[in-house]
């Protein structure tokens, strides 16, 4: 088999290798991005860009919570749970507008403004936030929506179903049936013989 060894090279950059004789060893560094930023990511304009989610920002948070309670409120009104679901609904519209809201931080006691807070101050990485904040907002309206809707009608039906369930025999149960309207969702409800 032959010998698959690569020659060695001025730009070899193997962290793991020993180093070049007559070099002395050196402490562990972390690697630059070529013009020692650090981790090397960039933003548009050129400067290092901020991190995407920073866990100890209430309004990164929020936005996130928004989209997560949106969208498992929406399941529960979807699934026939409409208390869950309104309650969540409820929860990811409140966290959704205050995430989309953003208060900045006030002004400093010299009267220099301060810096922006919320999702103003990740600048373009705010992107992913705001997305999650409206997208948990619009999720939320649906789940309200459904638990509303089935609450209605529960109570527009609320004749019909007081009687099917206070009926003993069949045929009583099949009398119900009168106390539909003559449309597609009484036609629906109807019980079947």
């Amino acid at each position: 088999m032959p010998d698959r060894r690569q020659p060695d090279s001025p730009t070899d950059d193997n962290p793991f290798a020993a180093p070049p004789e007559g070099r002395p060893d050196q402490p562990w560094q972390p690697r630059t991005g070529g013009d020692g930023d650090g981790d090397g990511r960039k933003d548009s304009d050129g400067g290092r860009g901020p991190a995407r989610w920073d866990p100890t920002d209430p309004i990164q948070r929020r936005a996130r919570y928004a989209l997560l309670a949106g969208m498992w409120g929406f399941f529960f009104g979807i699934f026939g749970i409409p208390s869950v679901g309104l309650l969540l609904g409820a929860l990811a519209l409140y966290w959704g507008i205050t995430a989309l809201r953003g208060k900045p931080a006030p002004a400093t006691a010299d009267g220099a403004p301060a810096a922006p807070a919320g999702l103003d101050a990740l600048g373009p990485a705010a992107r992913p936030q705001r997305t999650a904040a409206v997208s948990g907002l619009v999720t939320a309206s649906l789940a309200i929506l459904l638990a509303f809707s089935s609450y209605a009608l529960q109570l527009a039906y609320k004749d019909f179903y007081v009687c099917r369930d206070d009926a003993l025999t069949k045929s009583a149960e099949l009398q119900c049936n009168t106390l539909l309207p003559d449309n597609l969702v009484g036609d629906v409800l109807k019980v079947r013989q």
